[in-house]
C-alpha cells in the first residue's frame, strides 16, 4: 500500500516553509486550529497567527483588510463554514475586488470525524466555481495540496483549496508540478474515460484495476483544478474512448460533473454519466460505512463505468 498523508499536516508544515520565504503571509484561523493543524504554524509563528474564533464573517473581512494593504493571509477552517456562512462576505469583500486571500477549507466532503451533516458540505466546489475571480483546486494527496499552497500564494487573488481530514494515499513522487487548469492523465486506456477531482481521483484509479480485471480498458485523467480547467487532455480522451465518467466525493450538480459536462458540451459532445453525490444531505458515520452508503468505494465507480457501457 502507498504511504497515506493527512492533507492537514502538509497544510500546516507547508504553511511554516511558506513563512520563511514570505514574511508578509499570515494565518487567520476560525478557532479551529487544532482540527485543521494551523495550530503548528501558532507555534512556530506566535506574532503572525491570529486567532478569530468563531465568527468566520468577521475572519473574511479581517483577511479583506489585511490583503489591501499587503499581507498574504491564509485562512483556517472547515469547509463547511468558509464557504457558507461567510459568502456574502467572500463575495463581496474578497472576490469582487478580486483580493490575494487564500483559502484553506478543511474538514471537505464526507469525512468530518463524525461532526454530522451541520459539518459536512458537498457542494462547496460547485458555489466557488461560480465565484468569478476564484481559482479552485482540489488536490489528491498531500503533496499536491503542498505543491497547490505553494502555487497560490506565489500567485495573486482569490484561492480555495479543498484539503480533507484523514490519511490518504501519496499518488504523486517528487518529480511531480503542479500547474493550474492542466487535467493529468494517471492511466491510459481505450474503452472508457474516468475523470476524478480531489481524493476520488485515488479511488477512481482502484477502480481502473478492477476494470482491467474483467477486460475494460479504462483512462483515468485527474483534475486538480475545478477553476480554470483547460479543455485539451479532456477533448483528447473523449476523442480517444468515446464514453466519459465523471466521479466526485461532492455533488453531481456545479461540480466535476458540471465543468466537464460544459467542455463537452462546447468542443466534443460526448456520451457523459456523472457519477458522485445525489442532490441530498449526508448523515454522519465511519468513512467506510459512508463511502459505502453515497457508493463511492472503487467497486461502485467500476459498476458505474460497466453499467454505463452497457
Amino acid at each position: 500500500m502507498p504511504e497515506a498523508v493527512a492533507m492537514r499536516e502538509a497544510f500546516a508544515s507547508t504553511l511554516v516553509e511558506l513563512a520563511a520565504t514570505y514574511p508578509n503571509l499570515l494565518v487567520l484561523d476560525g478557532d479551529l486550529a487544532n482540527s485543521t493543524r494551523a495550530e503548528v504554524f501558532e507555534q512556530h509563528y506566535p506574532n503572525r497567527f491570529l486567532e478569530m474564533g468563531i465568527a468566520e464573517q468577521n475572519l473574511m473581512g479581517v483577511a479583506a483588510g489585511l490583503a489591501t494593504v499587503g499581507f498574504i493571509p491564509w485562512l483556517s477552517s472547515f469547509a463547511v463554514f468558509l464557504v457558507n456562512r461567510d459568502l456574502d462576505q467572500l463575495r463581496m469583500v474578497v472576490a469582487q475586488p478580486n483580493l490575494n486571500v487564500k483559502i484553506g477549507a478543511g474538514y471537505s466532503g464526507l469525512f468530518t470525524a463524525r461532526t454530522g451533516k451541520t459539518h459536512q458540505d458537498v457542494s462547496d466546489l460547485a458555489v466557488m466555481r461560480a465565484m468569478p475571480n476564484v481559482t479552485v483546486v482540489a488536490p489528491a494527496d498531500a503533496v499536491e495540496a503542498r505543491l497547490a499552497m505553494q502555487v497560490a500564494t506565489a500567485n495573486p487573488g482569490p484561492w480555495y483549496v479543498r484539503l480533507v481530514r484523514d490519511p490518504t494515499p501519496i499518488l504523486f513522487g517528487r518529480d511531480y508540478q503542479f500547474v493550474p487548469g492542466e487535467i493529468i492523465t494517471l492511466r491510459s486506456g481505450s474503452d472508457v474515460t474516468i475523470v476524478g477531482t480531489g481524493v476520488q481521483s485515488i479511488r477512481a484509479l482502484q477502480a481502473a484495476d478492477l476494470l482491467a480485471e474483467s477486460g475494460i480498458s479504462a483512462e483515468v485523467l485527474h483534475a486538480p483544478t475545478l477553476k480554470p480547467l483547460k479543455p485539451d487532455a479532456l477533448i483528447r480522451s473523449a476523442e480517444k474512448t468515446g464514453r466519459v465518467l465523471t466521479t466526485e466525493e461532492h455533488t453531481v450538480i456545479g461540480g466535476l460533473g458540471g465543468a466537464v459536462a460544459e467542455i463537452l458540451g462546447e468542443h466534443r459532445p460526448t456520451p457523459l454519466y456523472r457519477h458522485g453525490l445525489k442532490d441530498l444531505y449526508l448523515e454522519s458515520g465511519s468513512n467506510d460505512d459512508l463511502l459505502e452508503k453515497y457508493e463511492l468505494t472503487p467497486h461502485h465507480v467500476a459498476e458505474a463505468v460497466r453499467n454505463f457501457l452497457k
